[in-house]
């Protein structure tokens, strides 16, 4: 088995290729995106989405599970490195780095690609401006049962480093398709989807509508909530009763809330 190749400078070409990585000029250029973390290189492997390379510091494993992880991606055909401490810390992104960080062909899924079941639940997330929002609806997704997630007139996009880590990785396990408003709604109508708009503007309470049918959750921006398109396409709108202060959830929390709604009618039919 050949060696991993050594790096020890912070001026290596290949460092400098990583870090340029976290912008998303560089990773439209390239096609190419981070991975970082045990977690979330296991589930990217697990869902055989697979790297081209893999840095590595041993100094800062968390654990012994390391080199079984490793080893999967060397037998996947990922190119190898081991990086000194302070290489690694330049080109981690994160403020405690596990010694794990991969390079992998970036995340493209179409609504063509997208072979749903019966009445499928999907979400749909209009405008989200903050990468950790947009990872954390993604998490809540899978773990929800979604059958897609469709990101419309993105503001970040799905392969930045800061939603692969705010999604634990599950942006592997599941579809995840961006494209424009109005092809999403072409599309939806075409595939006899009920559209469900998230609004505090009505007077039906989530979980007053019916949402075992195939439902198409949208969400929209955190600061001013759905485009009027949305607004006047859905089939429903609802609200989450907000007892306290506070006028709005974040938008991750309020999808959570939802998507769980769904689950439980779905699972009481």
């Amino acid at each position: 088995m050949t060696k991993p190749l050594l790096i020890t400078s912070l001026q290596n070409p290949r460092i400098k290729a990583v870090v340029g990585l976290r912008q998303r000029s560089d990773r439209d250029e390239r096609g190419e995106m981070i991975i970082e973390g045990y977690r979330e290189l296991k589930r990217a492997l697990d869902n055989r989405h697979l790297p081209k390379a893999l840095f590595t510091c041993a100094d800062l494993f968390m654990g012994t599970n390391e080199p079984a992880l490793i080893e999967r991606c060397r037998l996947a055909g990922a190119e190898l490195f081991e990086c000194t401490k302070p290489v690694f810390e330049k080109i981690s992104y994160r403020d405690r780095p596990e010694g794990l960080l991969a390079i992998a062909p970036q995340v493209h899924w179409t609504l063509a690609d997208l072979k749903l079941p019966d009445n499928p639940l999907l979400v749909v997330a209009e405008a989200i401006e903050k990468p950790g929002n947009l990872g954390t609806i993604l998490r809540s997704a899978d773990a929800a049962g979604v059958h897609a997630v469709i990101v419309c007139d993105r503001c970040t996009d799905i392969n930045n480093p800061n939603v692969v880590r705010a999604s634990t990785g599950t942006l592997f396990a599941l579809p995840v398709v961006e494209a424009s408003t109005d092809e999403v709604l072409a599309w939806l109508r075409k595939n006899k989807i009920q559209i469900l708009a998230a609004t505090p503007h009505t007077d039906f309470d989530y979980t007053a509508v019916d949402l075992k049918k195939g439902t198409a959750l949208v969400v929209g921006t955190e600061q001013y909530g759905l485009s009027e398109k949305w607004m006047n396409e859905a089939d429903l709108k609802v609200k989450i009763p907000m007892l306290g202060q506070a006028d709005s959830l974040n938008v991750a929390s309020a999808t959570t809330i939802l998507l769980y709604e769904a689950v439980r009618q779905r699972q009481s039919k």
